[in-house]
């Protein structure tokens, strides 16, 4: 159980986390033909949509209510109702999303009724899903602004059980008879993935590779692979997300033979996807390392029936030989980690299985994740606090984004970058860091780090006798006689 630190200072000097309504945004572009709309000013969209440029490389559709001085002391109702009008009406998108920002929020907004207000003057549009998430930006970070969209999403768009005609599953004798029946039944054999903000479109990929190996088909609620990665298209721009989840996959999800959820930060949304559709839930921290991803693959095998197949089994030998390559370089390396709840626990996981030694987790909000990360101590905080924390533990390598990289420098340490936004480097975004393969190579990174940028070495010895040319030295060591 980790001691947690909470804020002891009223600002952040060297801010960490990405804002809700970014999370918010992040969940949105996962869905084919989806449109996020931040309520707040101009500046908070622009500001958003800055971070995706930057980290993603890609265009990406981002719209605003535009509050103005007027709106945000008289109300912004109208722009909010207007503006979910002029996006369907132009865009026709399969889904929209109103999350507020900080401004709509301290003015007293209540996007909910602005939505039902909508659907009440406009029955036109009635087939434009559109979702109202509550993300206000001075609470959270983007993994709770994340969360918290795929929840209301999931509400919104999964119809109960009854509704769908699907059953009520519990992990039971009875259960796993009724499973077998229906895997004979489902020839698609569906698995739902509920996907959590630390997965990068690389991941994704890779993890559908492991289910189909399985012979089960996965569906990935969002799926950021195919709308945040490569998106060229034949047509000049497009005003909406181009791939990603169909909408329509949504009323499918209770037809799966289990759900798998990846990251504690989901646990409200698979607890509600389970309540409404009955689907068993498989609920894992993250899949980072061998004991990750074992826990994954013993999933795979229990809801497909199949056995491991040999190329999995070969990618864990793989593993398991890397590990013994990088021990030297990664045993008893101390190791300081910023970064958001999920990702934090991920690489705390995946470095301690190293015996490498965590002496600085710094995290953006506090979360009840946090209290089971096996650290001494987890600290609230910034990059400031980080900086401090590893330069009182002598830190030899750091692990964060983009906004660590000075830190790192400071504290004359070399640097993983890892989570979200990396703006510095080419196809961050799209490294694959989960399963037997992505985790050995994050080891090969990680020592190559260490062996690139030695700590402790022992300096050269330069012979006093060296700066004399041979001729002109007349008094030799003893042992020369």
């Amino acid at each position: 159980m980790a001691d947690i630190l909470k804020r002891n200072k009223a600002l952040s000097v060297n801010p960490l986390k990405a804002s809700q309504p970014i999370g918010g945004s992040l969940a949105t572009l996962g869905f084919n033909r989806a449109m996020p709309m931040l309520h707040g000013s101009q500046g908070c969209t622009a500001f958003a949509k800055v971070f995706f440029v930057r980290h993603f490389r890609e265009p990406i559709p981002l719209q605003s209510t535009a509050m103005d001085q007027g709106s945000s002391v008289m109300g912004a109702d109208e722009n909010v109702v207007e503006g979910i009008k002029t996006i369907a009406s132009k865009s026709r998108p399969a889904l929209i999303t109103i999350l507020t920002t900080g401004l709509a929020e301290t003015q007293g907004a209540d996007v909910h009724r602005n939505v039902r207000e909508f659907r009440e003057a406009n029955p036109e549009f009635a087939d434009v899903a559109v979702v109202a998430v509550n993300t206000p930006d001075f609470t959270g970070s983007v993994e709770t602004g994340f969360a918290a969209t795929l929840t209301e999403i999931i509400r919104a768009l999964v119809p109960d059980a009854k509704e769908a005609g699907t059953y009520p599953g519990k992990r039971t004798t009875a259960w796993m008879q009724e499973v077998e029946q229906r895997r004979e039944q489902l020839p698609e054999r569906q698995v739902n993935v509920l996907i959590n903000y630390m997965l990068t479109p690389g991941d994704i990929e890779a993890l559908r590779d492991i289910f189909e190996q399985f012979q089960l088909r996965p569906v990935f609620v969002p799926d950021i692979s195919d709308s945040l990665d490569g998106c060229l298209t034949d047509d000049d721009f497009s005003p909406v997300t181009i791939g990603g989840t169909l909408v329509s996959e949504m009323a499918t999800l209770g037809d799966a033979l289990a759900t798998v959820v990846i990251g504690p930060s989901l646990n409200k949304a698979a607890e509600l996807l389970e309540q409404k559709t009955g689907v068993p839930t498989y609920a894992l921290d993250h899949l980072y390392g061998l004991k990750a991803n074992d826990a994954l693959i013993s999933a795979l095998a229990e809801i497909s029936g199949n056995d491991v197949p040999e190329r999995i089994e070969r990618q864990r030998s793989q593993l398991q030989d890397a590990m013994l390559d990088t021990h030297f370089m990664l045993g008893q390396l101390r190791i300081a980690i910023a970064a958001d709840a999920d990702l934090l626990n991920a690489f705390v996981d995946q470095v301690q299985e190293m015996g490498a030694e965590v002496v600085a987790a710094v995290t953006s909000c506090n979360v009840p994740l946090l209290a089971r990360i096996p650290v001494a101590t987890v600290k609230i905080g910034d990059l400031e606090d980080m900086e401090l924390i590893g330069k009182a533990n002598k830190v030899q390598l750091v692990i964060g984004n983009s906004h660590a990289v000075d830190t790192a420098e400071r504290l004359g340490t070399p640097i993983l970058r890892a989570g979200f936004p990396l703006y510095d480097i080419i196809g961050g975004y799209q490294k694959t860091w989960i399963g037997y393969r992505g985790s050995r190579q994050t080891l090969f990174d990680l020592a190559n780090l260490v062996i690139n940028y030695s700590h402790e070495e022992i300096p050269v010895y330069r012979s006093i006798y060296g700066q004399k040319p041979a001729s002109e030295i007349t008094d030799y060591p003893l042992s020369c006689h």
